[in-house]
Formats: structure tokens, sequence, C-alpha cells
């Protein structure tokens, strides 16, 4: 029993939950509060912070970055105190999923990785440390936001296995496939060598490096 019910129900409740909260886009809400428009129809058409940023607004774009990253960390924490560890991953991972593919937009969401961090946080604050830091070097490296993601992540199980254990490890792992499949676009272009660096002044036709 977890928290006094059932423990599949736990994870079912933790996960439904998490994927709500997850699929607030803050970024097209504040946007459009602050009279912007649609920022899917602005710069990479994307809902999280760098495109928002690309609007000009550092506040929106700092305010949209905290709560999509807080909005992971939230669901991860309320699951984890009131059913338990797992339902903790559980809902984190769901929230991830739901900022990808929220219902509300017909599936087509941001990438993630803000989101991914708060997650990370949330579950093993080590862990989180330890991946936003690769990010942060990978970043200082490269000069791509996109490679800095896809790098972090990628080391985020290893993390996990290696300061929290197996149960974090899956779930860092299910969400570095999720970022890689939301990545594939700036895959190909940075393949192709066509991805803009962080602080390049996108060109009118490019979706950008965003992360």
């Amino acid at each position: 029993m977890a928290g006094g019910i059932d423990a599949n129900l736990a994870l079912a409740l933790a996960a439904v939950g998490g994927y709500v909260l997850g699929s607030i886009p803050f970024g097209l809400v504040f946007t459009r509060l602050a009279g912007l428009g649609d920022i899917r129809q602005m710069g990479s058409g994307n809902i999280g912070a760098t495109n928002v940023l690309r609007t000009g607004h550092k506040g929106l774009a700092l305010a949209t970055l905290i709560c999509d990253s807080g909005k992971g960390a939230a669901a991860a924490l309320a699951a984890a105190y009131l059913w338990g560890p797992e339902a903790g991953m559980a809902a984190g991972f769901a929230a991830v999923f739901g900022h990808n593919f929220p219902v509300w937009l017909g599936f087509k969401g941001g990438k993630g990785v803000a989101t991914t961090l708060g997650v990370l946080l949330a579950v093993d604050f080590m862990v989180g440390l330890a991946v936003c830091a690769t990010w942060l070097l990978v970043a200082g490296a490269f000069r791509y936001s996109s490679l800095a993601a896809l790098g972090a992540l990628a080391a985020a199980p290893v993390y996990a296995y290696w300061i929290n254990g197996q149960s974090m490890t899956w779930m860092a792992g299910g969400l570095a496939v999720l970022a890689f499949i939301r990545h594939k676009d700036n895959i190909r272009r940075l393949v192709a060598r066509e991805e803009t660096k962080i602080g390049q002044k996108s060109k009118p036709a490019d979706k950008g490096d965003d992360a």
C-alpha cells in the first residue's frame, strides 16, 4: 500500500496528475497574457523558454523557464510525498511526457529539457546537479544548446546509477529517450553543421537551436 491506497492505483494517479501538470504550456500562456500572440507562430514554433526569449522579453522567458522546470519538480515531489519515491518518479516522467505531448495542443508541445531538469533535481538533487553541470560544460565547449541538452541527458542514467540506484536509472533513461525523440531535427542539423550556436542570430527561416 502507498499512502493508504493500492500501489498500482497510486502509480496511476501519480502518472495522470503528473501528465496534467506537465501539459500546462506556460510559454504559450505567458506570451498570450502579455499580448504577444501565439508563441507557436514565432521563431522555432516551440513553446519553451528559448523560443519565448526570441520575443525579446527576458522576464517572460525566465518565468517560462522557472515554471516549466517547476512543474516537473512539483509533480515529482507531490507524488513522492503522497505515495512514495516510485510514484514520484512516475509523476515526474509523466510531467515531461505531458510537456512534450500536451493533449490541449494536439500533442505538439516542447522539448522538455527544463521540465526534465526540474524532475531530476526533485528526485535526487545530486543527480540533477550533475546533469546541469554537464549541460554547462558541453554548452561552454561547443556553444550548442541542443548538443548540451542531449549530452547532459544522455549522461543522466549513468549519474542516476552511480548516485541513486537502479530505479532512478530507468526513469532517467526514459527521459533521455524522450529528449532524443524531441530533438531529432536538432540532431539532423548538428550532423549537417546547420545548427545555430548560442548567441548567434538565427536566419529568418531557421528553426534555431531550441533545447
